[in-house]
């Protein structure tokens, strides 16, 4: 081989050597744009979900109340579910944007909440004049916790868990319209009123409940006014049986009086009503028939009429 020959070869070597060089070089540099821009492609993807997902939240915020109230006891069939262990001494409560459980334009307590002597047990809620069928509204948005039927008691009934932390019961419903689990808002339809369960005839019994404890529902809402007492309420162990009325006072023989005050707070006398009968106003104050015809001096074939006003206490 001669050397200008191998010189050529040398050369023809070198200069293959030097290109594939450069396109191994330029191979590498495209790799690593390429895996730049998929990174790139991959965050910005991210984000997008991302902002997707956020929007999604702050769409259904209002509707799907915070998960985590919905833990202990949501599963159970027991209407207090929770352990006396865990139940502060006190708690603040947020109770502003309440509805009305019925619609009527005058709502009638034909029972309060506390111990009956007749039955020898406590009322743990506030009943309400209804006709049968009436709709029967959720008092805050929330969750449906259980629907179920108690024959000895609730007959149909409902249970919503609210994010303020109540519970509210809506029991003897003729039917319900609402299922386990199921989201709902303040003032929506969730069952039809009757007299299911064990009851004498038609009305909502109603429940305001905080870990259990079953708050006098006139502590909270002021039924005659369509409203709460205020924005706020503040759970004790140790006031949760009685009733608030900031209504100012007014003189009891010469005007209505607040027809659901606790037997220790109760009226001196009540102006009969349109639907009044003398039993169901009796329930209203806890006491019987025949005992609110004795303080009347009325016998047991007299008629109430309405605007009459009849003595509630034997010291008037």
């Amino acid at each position: 081989m001669t050397f200008n020959k191998i010189i050529t070869l040398a050369v023809a070597a070198f200069i293959g050597i030097t290109s594939v060089g450069a396109q191994t070089t330029k191979k590498s540099s495209h790799s690593d744009a390429h895996r730049r821009l998929l990174a790139n492609q991959a965050k910005t993807s991210d984000q997008i979900r991302l902002v997707e997902k956020n929007s999604f939240i702050d769409l259904i915020d209002d509707i799907e109340p915070e998960p985590d109230i919905y833990t202990e006891g949501w599963n159970s069939k027991r209407v207090n579910p929770f352990r006396e262990a865990d139940v502060p001494n006190s708690y603040t409560l947020n109770v502003a944007g309440a509805a009305m459980p019925v619609g009527h334009s005058s709502i009638r307590v034909t029972s309060n909440y506390g111990y009956r002597a007749k039955f020898g047990r406590m009322h743990k809620g506030i009943d309400l004049g209804i006709r049968s069928n009436d709709t029967i509204y959720a008092a805050y948005s929330g969750k449906v916790r259980l629907t179920s039927y108690e024959a000895k008691g609730y007959g149909n009934y409902i249970i919503l868990r609210h994010p303020n932390q109540l519970e509210t019961v809506y029991g003897h419903l003729n039917k319900i319209l609402v299922k386990p689990d199921q989201v709902v808002k303040a003032g929506q339809p969730i069952g039809l009123g009757g007299s299911t369960g064990r009851s004498t005839g038609p009305h909502l019994h109603f429940e305001t409940r905080y870990m259990g404890y079953a708050i006098n529902p006139s502590a909270i809402f002021d039924f005659a006014n369509k409203t709460v007492h205020t924005d706020t309420y503040r759970f004790s162990k140790s006031t949760y049986t009685k009733p608030r009325n900031f209504a100012p006072k007014r003189d009891l023989a010469k005007s209505e009086t607040n027809p659901y005050q606790s037997a220790d707070n109760v009226a001196s006398s009540y102006t009969v009503k349109s639907g009044d009968t003398v039993a169901s106003i009796a329930r209203s104050y806890g006491m019987s028939a025949t005992t609110l015809r004795k303080l009347n001096g009325m016998k047991q074939t007299d008629k109430i009429r309405v605007g009459q006003v009849l003595k509630l206490k034997k010291d008037i």
